[in-house]
């Protein structure tokens, strides 16, 4: 039997996966928790242990996810007739007797699919050197599976991937776009998502294009675009990764993009970025995030976390190889020290949401506590919620989710602290007294705002002139934190 092509291979390659049983349940099985967590942490034994039977799926483990020789004889009952042809295409190399992966090959549930993402080898396994290449591809990360969770899942007819390295949002994009544009400098990375896209068997079109950033869609415009730029804060210099690494200083991508989006997206569209910031010596984060974005534009800004400039070299640091390199402690010198020159003090992580509406909102908030995932319908209500207009008139109805708390001690009267707790999204919590406790509760969509608190003055022998004046507002500020909606 003769070599599938090259044009086979994604289709063959995919049968073979299927029939192995390799799939992100079936690896989770055959690894258990602790060598899947052990895994996660860069560590094989505890893999390596659990997969001594030589069966296929066990074989496929060992070869692209634990990165381990296996017997030609084994790489060939999982992989029939395809060994050669994953040698010549560069995701194999044999040797006498064996096979080892050049390339990664991994599962990964999206969507209620079964899918499988192709990358370079990740890099550091068990604390071994392994400084990256300037064109590593990266595979799936926390960082792509955070965007994927963040974006909006709402059918639409255009999307971008920008900067979609090996492609993880082009698949999922697929999934709901009639079209899907994906972009990259890098090459290596654009041949590496075109065959996930074949592997997958993508339902849309997806157009790769070669370049940076919007330059291969000068002139378009789309309903959705999804970007994990490279947004690592570092001097601009020569030497870089081009999957993290933009070339420019600072944050600079980062603004780039918040500032040139919004003319690349259609009435209604969504942007959705997933960034690092500075957060710099006086100058408040917020503030400085909600000068970059465009007027006609909606901003919905989430810093997850703040990092100190200590941690977050040596996070990259090792991330590119170079932890225990002979250079190590110079890179980190230099690094540190620009940092300070820059008056830079912490590093903010989150989400960028841009939403084209021809308003200016801006909603900027700190939220490092758990969240429900995916956030992606959160983030959609947000901006409903921040688009209802709220007055005495309105019938507003209390979220399902939303729980109340009472604190204070045993045998009280009443309860020093009553907190509305909601269970979904942001799980947001907030303080209540008598009056917004009750309007909560009260709110089923029967009864407008103004009769609810008109009731609640003479239940409690308040003034209503004077309850309505004061509660309207809190009502305003219940929708637009998501604990009440419009009917």
């Amino acid at each position: 039997m003769s070599a599938p092509s090259i044009s086979e291979l994604p289709r063959r390659l995919r049968a073979a996966l299927v029939m192995a049983g390799f799939t992100y349940d079936g690896v989770a099985e055959v690894l258990g928790p602790v060598a899947q967590a052990a895994l996660a942490r860069n560590e094989t034994t505890p893999g390596l242990r659990r997969t001594t039977g030589g069966w296929p799926l066990e074989t496929l483990i060992r070869l692209f996810l634990l990165q381990a020789p296996v017997e030609l004889a084994a790489a060939q009952r999982a992989l029939p007739g395809l060994v050669d042809q994953l040698v010549a295409e560069g995701f194999l190399e044999r040797a006498v007797g064996e096979v080892a992966a050049l390339l990664d090959v991994r599962p990964y549930a999206a969507d209620d699919q079964h899918l499988w993402v192709a990358s370079d080898l990740t890099p550091g396994l068990d604390g071994g050197a392994s400084r990256v290449g300037p064109d590593h591809v990266l595979g799936i990360s926390s960082a792509s599976t955070s965007l994927a969770q963040l974006t909006i899942r709402d059918p639409v007819e255009r999307s971008l991937d920008l900067g979609t390295g090996c492609g993880v949002q082009a698949l999922h994009l697929a999934g709901h776009s009639a079209t899907v544009v994906a972009t990259d400098v890098n090459r290596r990375a654009l041949w590496l998502a075109r065959f996930n896209a074949a592997l997958n068997e993508v339902p849309a079109a997806v157009d790769f294009r070669e370049g940076s950033f919007f330059e291969p869609v000068a002139g378009e415009r789309f309903d959705l675009i999804a970007t994990n730029p490279p947004f690592v804060i570092s001097p601009a210099t020569d030497e870089r990764l081009v999957y993290r690494d933009s070339g420019l200083p600072g944050d600079r991508v980062v603004e780039d993009i918040v500032r040139g989006a919004p003319d690349h997206l259609a009435d209604g569209g969504w942007c959705q970025v997933l960034a690092n910031w500075v957060i710099a010596r006086g100058v408040p984060w917020d503030e400085r995030l909600a000068g970059w974005v465009p007027e006609g534009t909606d901003a919905y800004v989430v810093q997850r976390e703040v990092v100190d400039p200590a941690a977050y070299v040596e996070l990259w640091l090792k991330d590119a190889g170079l932890h225990g390199s002979v250079d190590y402690l110079v890179r980190y010198d230099t690094w540190l020290s620009w940092f300070e020159e820059q008056r830079i003090e912490a590093v903010g992580f989150g989400w960028i949401n841009l939403h084209r509406t021809g308003s200016s909102g801006r909603e900027l908030l700190e939220w490092p506590y758990d969240v429900e995932q995916p956030i992606a319908p959160a983030i959609r209500d947000w901006a409903r919620a921040a688009a209802t207009p709220v007055d005495l008139d309105a019938r507003l109805i209390a979220r399902t989710d939303v729980r109340q708390e009472t604190l204070g001690p045993p045998g009280a009267e009443d309860p020093e602290t009553v907190l509305l707790r909601q269970q979904r999204g942001f799980r947001r919590a907030r303080r209540a007294d008598t009056v917004e406790a009750a309007l909560v509760g009260a709110c089923d969509g029967e009864l407008t705002v103004g009769q609810i608190l008109d009731a609640i003055a003479q239940l409690l022998g308040l003034d209503p002139a004077g309850t309505r004046e004061r509660y309207l507002p809190v009502a305003r500020e219940l929708v637009a934190e998501g604990f009440l909606t419009a009917r």
